[in-house]
C-alpha cells in the first residue's frame, strides 16, 4: 500500500516527520513525500534535521505571495503528483493551504486522505485567518480523522464525521519535541545568540495574518511596555521572514534595550531556546502545545484558540494583542512566583509523545483492511 505525505510549512515538517520516519520503518507501506515548498526557506532546515527526503518538490513560494496564487499554484502543481503516484491515501497535517488544497486534489481523484491534528475550533471562520476555513474544509474531505485530544474528537462528531473515522492520538508535536531533545542534550546550540541567561529569557513569536498591523503593533508595544517595567528581563524574539511582520517589528523594536531581534531558527534551537525561556508569549499554535512539555506558561497573544485544552488546563492564557494586557499578564507572572508556579507545574493536555505510531498502526489496520 503506498501513502503520499504532503507538506509546505515548518509546523507540518515537524508535526509530520515523527510520521514520516514511523512510516520508512512499517513493512507493508511504501511512503513518498511531497514538498510543495509553501515557505520554502523556513523548511529547509527542518528537512535536513529530521533526514526527511522528498521524492516530490514543487517549489512554489515567492515573496509576499497571496493566498489566491499560493493556491492555485499548489494544486496546480499536486495534479501531475498524484496521477503519477496514485496514492492508496494522501496524508496531510494541520490546518495551512497546503494541507486544505492537498485534500482538495485527493478528492477530485477520488483518493482518501487522512488528516493530523484534526478537529481544532475556534467556531470564528476569520480567527485565525485562513486556517479556520482550511482545517474544516480538510475535514469535510478527509476520510480519517486523527484527532490530538477528546475535545478535538468531539468537535469532529458534532459536525456529522462518523465515529469510526475518528482516532484520539495526541498530538505529534510533543512526539517531535521529546525525540529532538534526547537527539540534542549534549549540544548547546544558543552560544551564537546575545543572549545574557542570567536574565530572565523571555521568548516572543508572532506572525499571523490576523494580527497584521494594529495587532502587531499593540504586541511590540506590550514588549517595550514589559522591558521597560522588569529590568532583570530579556526579551528575544525570531522574527517570521514574512515582509509584514519585519517592517513593523524591526521598525519598533530593532533599536531597544533588551530586545534581542534574530532571524527564524532551526528546530533544535528554537527548542533549546523555549527550554532555557522563563515565559512564552506567542500566537502560535504548536508552541501552546509544546511549551507545556517543558515548564513554561504561554500567554497566548489571540483573541480566540483553537487549542482551549491549554487554557482550561491552566498551562496557557489568552490575553489578545492589546498592549496593555499582555504587559499586565507578563509582568505579573514575573513577579508572581505562586501564579507562575500554578502554570509552569500543570500538565499538558495534549499528548506523551507516542502519537506518531497511534497514527501508523490505525494507518497500517485501515489500509490492510481495505477500508477507502
Amino acid at each position: 500500500m503506498k501513502v503520499l505525505i504532503v507538506l509546505g510549512t515548518r509546523p507540518e515538517a515537524i508535526k509530520l516527520a515523527p510520521v514520516i520516519k514511523h512510516l520508512e520503518h512499517t513493512r507493508g507501506i511504501t511512503s513518498r513525500v511531497c514538498i510543495t515548498g509553501q515557505h520554502r526557506e523556513m523548511l529547509e532546515p527542518f528537512i535536513k534535521l529530521f533526514d526527511i527526503r522528498p521524492d516530490y518538490e514543487l517549489k512554489v513560494m515567492q515573496s509576499n505571495q497571496s493566498l489566491f496564487d499560493l493556491t492555485s499554484r499548489v494544486l496546480a502543481g499536486l495534479e501531475g503528483v498524484l496521477k503519477s503516484e496514485l496514492p492508496d491515501l494522501v496524508l496531510v497535517q494541520g490546518d495551512t493551504t497546503t494541507a486544505f488544497v492537498a485534500s482538495l486534489a485527493a478528492f477530485y481523484l477520488r483518493i482518501p486522505v487522512g488528516h493530523v491534528e484534526a478537529g481544532l475550533r475556534t467556531n470564528d471562520k476569520y480567527r485565525p485567518f485562513p486556517e479556520e476555513i482550511n482545517r474544516r474544509l480538510i475535514t469535510h474531505l478527509a476520510d480519517l480523522h486523527f484527532a490530538p485530544t477528546e475535545r478535538a474528537r468531539a468537535n469532529l462528531l458534532a459536525e456529522g464525521i462518523p465515529e469510526e473515522r475518528v482516532c484520539v492520538t495526541g498530538n505529534t508535536v510533543i512526539d517531535a519535541l521529546l525525540m529532538i531533545l534526547e537527539l540534542t542534550k549534549a549540544q548547546n546550540p544558543l552560544t551564537s545568540l546575545p543572549l545574557d541567561f542570567t536574565k530572565r529569557i523571555i521568548l516572543v513569536t508572532a506572525h499571523r495574518r490576523e494580527s497584521f498591523g494594529k495587532g502587531l503593533a499593540g504586541i511590540c508595544k506590550a514588549i517595550r511596555t514589559i522591558v521597560q517595567n522588569v529590568q532583570d528581563v530579556q526579551v528575544v524574539y525570531p522574527v517570521h521572514l514574512n515582509p509584514n511582520v519585519r517592517a513593523c517589528v524591526m521598525k519598533e523594536l530593532s533599536e531597544h534595550e533588551r530586545v534581542v531581534l534574530v532571524d527564524p531558527l532551526d528546530y533544535v534551537s528554537f527548542v533549546h531556546l523555549m527550554n532555557g525561556s522563563y515565559l512564552i508569549l506567542t500566537d502560535s499554535g504548536g508552541i501552546q502545545e509544546e511549551a507545556p512539555s517543558l515548564g513554561k506558561p504561554v500567554l497566548v497573544m489571540r483573541d480566540v484558540t483553537e487549542r482551549p485544552e491549554a487554557i482550561e488546563a491552566g498551562v496557557a492564557k489568552l490575553v489578545g494583542t492589546d498592549a496593555d494586557r499582555i504587559a499586565t499578564e507578563a509582568v505579573r507572572l514575573i513577579r508572581d512566583e505562586e501564579a507562575y508556579n500554578k502554570m509552569s507545574k500543570a500538565q499538558n493536555p495534549f499528548g506523551d509523545g507516542h502519537a506518531a505510531p497511534r497514527i501508523v498502526e490505525i494507518l497500517c489496520k485501515v489500509l490492510n483492511n481495505g477500508n477507502r
